[in-house]
């Protein structure tokens, strides 16, 4: 995780956006914090105190329910840029507007009005990250930084400035008048404004890169022959039909309702459930230390995790245990279970949100991705602020009393079913979500779990087939020819892979300028280069269920070099097998050639029947794997017998992803 964190951290544009970041969160948070306490100040009601705090949060969160797609639509048009420029300028106009007025009235219609503005913010910066990044596999782990930014730097970082500000005035005792305390806390709204308005200069003066965009296709259907339109109203109707016409988007919103209806629920009954466990009142705050422990655990394991399991397979998984661990939080007969449960159930749930940022950012096209960011904020906050509402309701129609389980008594009140109830929606919530999203690959969801516990290279949406030969003229031909058919047939993504030893600009500039000379040197550069290839290029490829052709993967080089230095083939099978995650080809195509054919190599004449001999032997100790192919003849001809093992295989493995595609070629 370092070395990816500090890969992302060096792009100079995303480094400055994070540190933007981390102004606003932590104005944000400061805010939350001033704003509630100038409400319990202003009134002396016990009762209007009590609803200080759910004001402030209703107030900011409103804009959400009401103008969901509207930051999105401001994204996806205009500069985003610009956007952020004006909506920080907003944002410091009124909070300042607040000190100045004092007036309660006032400090919600302004909180209302900033939280409009926070609307046009966050979906402009969320849709502009993925621009500013080298690479789309960088774009987990820039999620991960932005929310160990927003949920834990900059909440730290703002309760120990409220903390500091507020208690100057208590434990110097300069005056002992609530003036003093109104006072303070406007001008912590004063501290706050400035911050926005540091925010508006750096991201309008340092951070240009904010108003690049992709380009990319429309998002209207390929047969549609309207011209684009770009009105407001065509816009969300874009939106829309994308989220009809998109399994991954739909499935998505559908699994995060489910989650939000889980937290939602069980934010709002965290306070009588943890009175029902009989833990005390100080159990109410162990639930949060143990659901933020497991948010934070979830978020870091999740890109681990991923590089085993599909996204779109963690994600559903990630929703259905949710679900689950929220069903064993309703059973739970004792405060120490709970804990764990809830513990669980922060996990999945942080697991599940960054992956879904994630799929957004890498899936989404750069067009529409403010508005689904918008959608996908707003529908979060919609959903769990009317969990959070709806609890309490539900909870107290239900009359507690109390039972005993195995010799201890537990208090049965409201929050039980209303738990198992929101688990139970969320676990269905997930289940189709998972249906919605997932690729219906021929790998059952347990074997793609085993691989994931067993560390095992996960499998992919994709198909990855081989060409090994004995020389590297005979593998290049064949393989540019099957990558050829396969993108005339298949109407899929085809990525021709080539072998990066024979990338000599890229190999020689390492050995070389290391000083490296020995053939155990040049295996593990070859191994590093070829790593680096299935990193940046195979394995995303894969992962988007694209056809990936690659000339000589692994066993050609083992083979090549095992005879040349007579190095053991097993090491380097391990090398080859730890530089590329275990990844290994759904089929590869072995060129079997007469080596007496072939020129003899410089100084060893036998060189050849020894390469093909290794190569025989691996062929025949997989032969699920291997499909071998005469290699003889001219060009076309071994192309046609290559194609038509190819073809073969894949009817014979049944292969669903692929059967409607290939259905025609087969005929």
């Amino acid at each position: 995780m370092t070395h990816r964190a500090r890969s992302v951290l060096s792009i100079r544009p995303f480094r400055r956006l994070w540190g933007v970041t981390y102004l606003c969160s932590m104005a944000d948070w400061l805010s939350l914090m001033a704003l509630t306490g100038l409400v319990t100040q202003a009134t002396n009601d016990y009762k209007a105190q009590s609803f200080a705090f759910t004001g402030v949060v209703l107030t900011q969160l409103l804009p959400g329910l009401l103008f969901a797609p509207l930051g999105g639509l401001f994204a996806d048009r205009f500069d985003r840029r610009k956007v952020m420029v004006c909506a920080d300028i907003g944002r410091f106009g009124l909070l300042l507007s607040i000190a100045v007025v004092g007036s309660p009235i006032w400090l919600f219609i302004g909180n209302f009005l900033v939280g409009c503005c926070s609307l046009l913010w966050i979906p402009s910066k969320d849709a502009a990250v993925p621009n500013l990044l080298r690479r789309p596999d960088q774009v987990e782990t820039a999620n991960q930084l932005g929310m160990v930014m927003t949920y834990g730097i900059a909440v730290i970082s703002a309760g120990g400035v409220y903390a500091a500000i507020t208690g100057i005035s208590t434990n110097f005792s300069f005056q002992s008048a609530a003036t003093s305390q109104t006072g303070t806390t406007k001008l912590v709204l004063v501290i706050i404004s400035v911050l926005y308005l540091s925010s508006a200069v750096l991201v309008a003066t340092r951070v240009p890169e904010l108003s690049r965009r992709v380009s990319s296709a429309p998002v209207e259907a390929a047969e549609s022959d309207e011209p684009a339109h770009s009105g407001f109203a065509a816009m969300v109707r874009d939106a829309a039909q994308f989220v009809r016409t998109s399994p991954l988007v739909r499935g998505l919103l559908i699994g995060m309702i489910g989650a939000f209806v889980a937290a939602g629920a069980l934010v709002g009954s965290s306070q009588v459930y943890a009175t029902s466990v009989l833990g005390g009142q100080a159990s109410f705050g162990l639930f949060f230390v143990a659901l933020f422990i497991g948010l934070a655990t979830g978020m870091g394991g999740a890109p681990k995790l991923a590089r085993r399991l599909p996204r779109n397979r963690l994600f559903g998984i990630a929703i259905v245990t949710a679900g689950t661990d929220l069903v064993l939080v309703a059973l739970s007969p004792h405060l120490a279970v709970s804990l764990i449960t809830v513990a669980l159930l922060g996990a999945c749930a942080g697991a599940a949100f960054l992956t879904g940022v994630t799929m957004i950012g890498i899936e989404v096209e750069d067009a529409i991705r403010g508005r689904i960011n918008a959608i996908y904020q707003s529908l979060m906050k919609i959903i769990f602020a009317g969990g959070m509402a709806l609890t309490p309701v539900l909870v107290g129609l239900v009359r507690p009393h109390s039972v005993t389980v195995f010799g201890r008594e537990m208090a049965i009140d409201g929050t039980r079913p209303v738990l198992l109830g929101a688990g139970l929606f969320a676990a269905v919530m997930g289940v189709i979500a998972y249906r919605q999203m997932d690729d219906r690959r021929p790998e059952t969801i347990m074997s793609d779990l085993r691989a994931a516990l067993g560390r095992k290279a996960r499998r992919s949406a994709g198909l990855l087939v081989a060409v090994e030969g004995n020389t590297h003229i005979d593998t290049s031909t064949q393989a540019g020819l099957l990558a050829a058919w396969l993108r005339a047939v298949s109407g899929k993504e085809v990525l021709l892979a080539v072998d990066p030893a024979l990338d000599d600009v890229r190999l020689r500039s390492v050995l070389t300028g290391a000083g490296l000379s020995t053939i155990r040197a040049h295996a593990l550069v070859a191994a590093a280069v070829r790593a680096d290839l299935v990193e940046r290029e195979i394995q995303p490829a894969l992962d988007r269920g694209a056809l990936v052709v690659m000339e000589r993967f692994a066993d050609s080089p083992v083979a090549h070099l095992s005879v040349a230095a007579g190095l053991d083939p097993s090491e380097l099978e391990g090398l080859s097998a730890w530089a590329m995650e275990s990844l290994r080809p759904d089929i590869t195509v072995l060129l079997d050639r007469d080596p007496s054919t072939l020129p003899p190599r410089a100084g060893n004449a036998e060189h050849h029947w020894h390469v093909q001999t290794v190569l025989t032997d691996m062929a025949a100790a997989d032969p699920d794997r291997y499909v071998v192919v005469d290699g003889d003849g001219s060009a076309e001809d071994v192309h046609d017998r290559v194609r038509l093992a190819v073809r073969t295989t894949l009817a014979g493995r049944r292969l669903a992803q692929f059967d409607e595609a290939f259905a025609e070629a087969t005929r």
